[in-house]
């Protein structure tokens, strides 16, 4: 089924039901990709598909085990790589019309490595906090080490599941400063801490991504030189997860790149400053087109 404006989708990339949110009906294509943990297309990408669909058509995909898309699939950057070529075809996207590809954490990565694998598709790239710009991760070797012991993370998602406090102060694990979080976005992460298997597919992601000693196996760095499409990078400057150098490298290797790191702000810009997000990427597309 193919999405209409404004409302939600669902194609199948090998028998796996993908499931992606739609909206605007003139413009540029614009794809947004999400991270793992418990995040979807909208928790990650609401206000940012809201804010382009006047003046651009947006697609935002939630991956495989993650929002309302089934599971079933290989839970890796190359995995999610060729998924998205996938759903790039399936859509219509991509090969007679390239692209302006944007994604988060986890899903930055798979836009990167669709990028430097099919530049000519891809008109312009926006990398948040992204993974896949350096090996060592500050709690790579914990999050290892959680993925293999049974049952350690669904017990973590489901505690943050238990309250609105509790699922503040997780949040606090990954934001500058959870306590100005506004409670609607405390309220949607929540929600999806209590889903039955929570976590499940990022746990598989993580067991496949890092190495015995938690260093990340995915990482372009010494391949961006060779890529020419404009890019914007994002980070926030209190990020715990993935260290705001990565991006100060990648910057400086790119050749067509801009770079904004956002003081106060941690591993979630689009919801913990999602004006200034938002406007900063506007005009990256508006000056780059």
């Amino acid at each position: 089924m193919t999405a209409t404006a404004g409302g939600t989708g669902v194609t199948t990339i090998d028998g796996c039901r993908l499931s992606y949110r739609r909206a605007g009906t003139e413009g540029p294509p614009v794809v947004l990709l999400h991270g793992g943990g418990i995040d979807d297309a909208t928790l990650s990408w609401r206000h940012t598909i809201d804010d382009l669909a006047d003046d651009y058509r947006v697609y935002a995909p939630d991956w495989p085990g993650y929002g309302d898309s089934d599971d079933g699939l290989a839970h890796s950057t190359a995995s999610y790589v060729a998924i998205l070529e996938a759903f790039l075809d399936n859509v219509g996207l991509g090969e007679d019309e390239p692209v302006i590809l944007a994604g988060i954490s986890m899903g930055g990565a798979a836009a990167l490595g669709y990028t430097l694998d099919h530049p000519e598709r891809v008109r312009q790239l926006i990398l948040v906090d992204s993974y896949g710009l350096g090996r060592r991760i500050p709690a790579g070797s914990l999050w290892k080490t959680l993925a293999h012991v049974p049952g350690a993370n669904a017990l973590g998602w489901a505690t943050l599941g238990t309250s609105h406090e509790a699922a503040r102060m997780g949040l606090g694990n990954v934001v500058a400063d959870a306590g100005s979080l506004p409670e609607a976005f405390v309220e949607e992460f929540y929600e999806r801490a209590r889903t039955s298997g929570a976590g499940r597919a990022f746990e598989a992601f993580q067991r496949v991504e890092l190495a015995g000693d938690g260093t990340a196996l995915t990482n372009y760095a010494d391949r961006l030189e060779t890529l020419s499409v404009p890019t914007l990078l994002v980070h926030g400057a209190e990020d715990p997860l993935f260290p705001v150098e990565w991006s100060v490298r990648a910057a400086e290797k790119l050749p067509n790149a801009r770079l904004e790191i956002l003081e106060n702000c941690g591993h979630w810009p689009t919801r913990e400053r999602p004006d200034e997000f938002n406007g900063i990427l506007r005009a990256f597309l508006e000056r780059s087109h």
